[in-house]
This record gives structure tokens, C-alpha cells and sequence, in this order.
């Protein structure tokens, strides 16, 4: 070492120096972790995970978890064990005593899979059938021992099945034989009936995922009435063409169902109405619940409408709280309404239409008054700082 340098300014030194002061970075984390730190103890493993998984996010999870079962539960439920319960029927009899002795006998059905009606009119239950007003006609014979049984599988071939297979047991029981004929069949295209159930499922899902995607790219709570407004307004052209879309596909397409033009404008018109009442609850639902709002929407139409809807059961076969469903949701309104305009001549089509309609005037209202509410509340919340 020369004799000018000083210990602090030889190289070595320097070196010494730069590894003590890494070594000083490298403990610091850990310093400030340590219970001994100048600055007080760090976060605990607790506290470290409330903050990488908020609160927020574990109940978004378990909600999307519990609707995931829901609607497991929801559609195995409706759907595992499929009964007929109260199926109207019009017992046809060559005398009134014995239209009501067979009437009485069939409703004495362990398990009331029937609810019968005894009749001498055949012309008048034949109408009756024809209007959807009666799920089949029994027609007893007084010269032989071979009974009529008129039935709709337009109506549902699942309940003209069931209601055959009930029948065919009781008259078995008393020595008769059944000649089935179906008088209002179902469309060539829609073999099954499912295709009036897969239209309104279209149109249902269009409506919330219009106003999820309206309430996702503006947020979920309109600022204002008026913007609130506006929003609704915007879902009535997509909703009229909608309707028009959904009956060009399934008529004139692809003729799965009938395409004359009352029936058209009847399949249009309920789109129309469906696709606006999905759209006005989903709307306030966010505006009650925020991005919540969409999945109560989910429960709403798809785990509780879509298997109460009479699609791949009808009503009449379903446990009673999803058959309750169907005449009080959009979805089984809208099925209900579609099957008439193509097979009844819209036979009373008014009332399930003016369940669709409540839906979408509720709807409207909720998320019109509700936005105004959140609107005075930001209002007067910006009060203080005005001042």
C-alpha cells in the first residue's frame, strides 16, 4: 500500500464496502417482516390473504357456485321423474251415468293422474280438444267393447303418451281395448314439440344478454333517469327484430313450425314481448344489484325458466313447484303462447301474452324508479362538498 493512500481508499476496501451493502438489501425484507423492525411488524398470512383475495371476490365465487347447483338441482328435479298429475280429460259416454261412472272411476286413479270430466257432447269435447281447453277425449263405446281415444301431440306428446298409458291400464282393468288418433298432430318439423321451446329459450337469451352487455359496456347502474331511458328504448328495435328473426328461422327457413302469415305476426309479436320482458328485469336487476343483477337474471330465466318452460315436459308432468313456474314465468308464457299460434288458432293466447307483458312492465318500472333513486342519492351525497 502506498504511503498516500489511506485503508478507506484502497480497492480492497471498496469491494469490502459494495458486498456489506448488498448483504444489507438481501436482510431487509426480511427485517421488515421480523418483529424487530423499526417500522413494526408486517402483515400477517392473514392479513396477506384478505388482501390478494378480497372478501368481494369470495362471495362473487361462492355465488357462482351455489348457482351452479341450483341449477343442477333445478333441472334434475324438474325433470327425473316425470308424473302426470291433473291431467284434464273428457270422458264421452253414450249416457250421462256413464260417462259419470267411468268419469269417477278414472279420477279414483291412485296418485290423480287424471282429472276427468264426464260428457254425452262429442262434438263439443272434440272442440274443447281442439282449443287446448282439454288434454284428450275418451270416447266409450256402446255397442262394443273397443273405446276412442282422441289426443294432441301438438299439445305435448309426453302427456298424450301418459295419458294413453293411463288409460290403456284402466280399460284393460275392465276388459276394453283403446283405438288411439291423434287429432291435432305436430308439424313434420317439429316431431318431438321441442321447437316452440328452443325458439323462446332464443329469445330469452337474447333479452338478458342484451341488457348485460348494454349494463357491462356503460355500467350496470344508468347515471340517470333519463340515460335509464334511453337504455330501455334501446331495446325495443333490437326486440321487434328479434321476434321477426326467430319466426323467419323456424317458419319460412326452416319450416319446423307453420309459416302462414296470422301465425307468423302471432310467433313475432311474442318474440317481441319475451325479448323485452328478459331485457327490462335483467336492466333492473343491475340496477338494483349492480353486475349482480346478471346473475340473479340466470337464476331467474335459465335455473328456474328454461326446465318450468314446457319443453322437454309440459307442465302436467312436472313436480308442482316447476308447474306452478310455468304459468308464471316468461319462459312457459312464451312457449304456451307459441304452441297456440301454431297449433289452436291462438287460442286463449291473450292471458299467457299478459304474463309476458307484466313481466316487462314490472320490469321497466323497477329499473325507471330505481335508477331515479340512485340518481337523487348522488345527488344529494355531493351536497356537502358543494357547499
Amino acid at each position: 500500500m502506498s504511503s498516500t493512500e489511506t485503508p478507506a481508499e484502497h480497492p480492497l476496501h471498496h469491494a469490502a464496502h459494495r458486498a456489506d451493502t448488498r448483504l444489507d438489501r438481501l436482510r431487509e425484507p426480511h427485517r421488515s417482516r421480523g418483529s424487530g423492525s423499526a417500522s413494526g411488524p408486517g402483515p400477517s398470512l392473514r392479513e396477506e390473504l384478505r388482501d390478494a383475495v378480497a372478501p368481494r371476490t369470495v362471495a362473487l365465487v361462492v355465488a357462482v357456485l351455489l348457482l351452479q347447483l341450483g341449477f343442477v338441482l333445478s333441472y334434475v328435479g324438474a325433470f327425473h321423474d316425470p308424473t302426470p298429475r291433473d291431467v284434464a280429460v273428457t270422458v264421452v259416454g253414450p249416457t250421462q251415468q256413464v260417462a259419470d261412472q267411468a268419469a269417477s272411476a278414472l279420477n279414483g286413479i291412485s296418485g290423480g293422474p287424471l282429472e276427468v270430466t264426464a260428457s254425452t257432447d262429442a262434438d263439443a269435447a272434440r272442440t274443447a280438444l281442439a282449443r287446448d281447453t282439454t288434454s284428450a277425449v275418451l270416447v266409450i263405446s256402446a255397442t262394443s267393447t273397443q273405446d276412442q281415444l282422441l289426443v294432441t301431440t301438438a299439445g305435448g306428446a309426453a302427456t298424450a303418451t301418459a295419458v294413453q298409458t293411463v288409460l290403456t291400464q284402466a280399460e284393460a282393468a275392465q276388459g276394453r281395448t283403446l283405438e288411439v288418433q291423434d287429432v291435432v298432430p305436430a308439424a313434420g318439423g317439429d316431431s318431438r314439440g321441442l321447437s316452440g321451446f328452443y325458439l323462446v329459450t332464443g329469445w330469452v337469451v337474447g333479452g338478458y344478454l342484451l341488457a348485460a352487455l348494454l349494463g357491462v359496456a356503460r355500467g350496470a347502474r344508468p347515471a340517470t333517469l333519463r340515460r335509464a331511458v334511453i337504455r330501455l328504448g334501446a331495446v325495443l328495435p333490437y326486440a321487434v327484430l328479434s321476434g321477426i328473426g326467430g319466426a323467419l328461422v323456424v317458419g319460412p327457413l326452416l319450416g319446423a313450425l307453420p309459416d302462414d302469415p296470422g301465425t307468423f305476426w302471432g310467433f313475432a309479436g311474442t318474440g317481441a314481448l319475451v325479448v323485452v320482458a328478459a331485457a327490462a328485469v335483467t336492466m333492473a336487476l343491475q340496477v338494483l344489484a349492480g353486475t349482480v343483477g346478471i346473475g340473479l337474471a340466470v337464476l331467474l330465466f335459465v335455473v328456474l325458466g328454461n326446465p318450468s318452460a314446457g319443453g322437454a315436459y309440459p307442465p302436467a308432468l312436472l313436480p308442482p313447484f316447476w308447474a306452478w313456474l310455468s304459468g308464471v314465468l316468461p319462459n312457459g308464457a312464451g312457449v304456451d303462447a307459441v304452441r297456440r299460434f301454431a297449433y289452436f288458432d291462438g287460442a286463449d293466447v291473450a292471458q299467457r301474452l299478459l304474463v309476458v307483458v307484466a313481466w316487462a312492465v314490472a320490469g321497466a318500472v323497477v329499473a325507471l324508479v330505481a335508477a331515479r333513486w340512485h340518481q337523487v342519492r348522488a345527488a344529494r351525497a355531493l351536497e356537502p362538498a358543494d357547499a
